[in-house]
């Protein structure tokens, strides 16, 4: 593949990378975990050619528009134009959103998106493509992510089959969005909106299973409304840990 002669591509790439992080990888996982930790890196690679470029300056946004643009031979994704240094400023939109909103997977892959990246972080930083401080920034979103990511997909499974359990007719009042987990109490919760300065909404009783799988500060996308003197979950969509 010829490189471009007006712009000046990574060597050696984020794919390269990443490929290189797996090749290593091999000796010491079985092929089970293997092939987890290939799954969520080929996630992350997806994520990062698809957002990642909302993350660059005006110059490299300059190169990589002409890269991304270009046709047969010359045309790159993001991962084949950068280097390295742009994967973990990335991993908090992977982790945090991509896993949770664009992409469909069991537990033990959402599992594996944290521990790999925990993983690549330490080893980015061991091959000196990263500092140790973005190394360990990055490894402890990840260590959080394999035990979170699990947790908030079954509490949104179980928000959403209780929520069509008590379903009811919208109404003009409902408010739809993303809300924040402010107050947990026995068999209720409160949350916040958008806003910080809004007043907690709440309360909105639930059962104890699903209570003690709330979290606060955890966000939740969907539908409210009102239930006499309190509030209900109308749709919900995701949670966000």
């Amino acid at each position: 593949m010829a490189e471009p002669a007006d712009t000046r591509i990574a060597k050696p790439t984020i794919a390269e990378v990443l490929a290189q992080f797996l090749e290593e990888q091999r000796g010491g996982m079985s092929a089970r975990t293997l092939a987890r930790h290939r799954d969520a890196v080929e996630l992350l690679q997806h994520c990062l050619n698809d957002y990642g470029p909302s993350s660059l300056d005006r110059e490299e946004t300059e190169a990589f528009d002409r890269l991304e643009d270009a046709e047969g031979t010359e045309h790159r994704e993001f991962c084949e134009i950068f280097g390295p240094e742009h994967i973990l400023p990335n991993v908090g939109e992977f982790l945090g959103w991509f896993m949770v909103r664009k992409v469909i997977v069991g537990k033990e892959t959402l599992r594996a998106a944290g521990t790999m990246v925990k993983k690549l972080a330490v080893w980015l930083a061991e091959k000196g493509y990263v500092t140790s401080e973005w190394a360990e920034d990055a490894a402890e979103r990840g260590t959080k992510a394999a035990k979170d990511l699990p947790d908030a997909e079954d509490l949104a499974f179980r928000l959403h089959a209780f929520a069509e359990d008590h379903a009811r007719n919208s109404r003009k009042d409902d408010i739809e969005g993303h809300f924040t987990i402010a107050r947990v109490e026995s068999g209720k919760i409160w949350l916040k909106g958008v806003m910080s300065h809004d007043p907690d909404i709440g309360p909105i009783k639930l059962p104890e299973d699903i209570i003690k799988r709330c979290r606060v500060d955890w966000d939740i996308s969907g539908i409210i409304g009102r239930a006499g003197k309190g509030w209900r979950f109308i749709e919900v969509w995701n949670v966000y840990p």
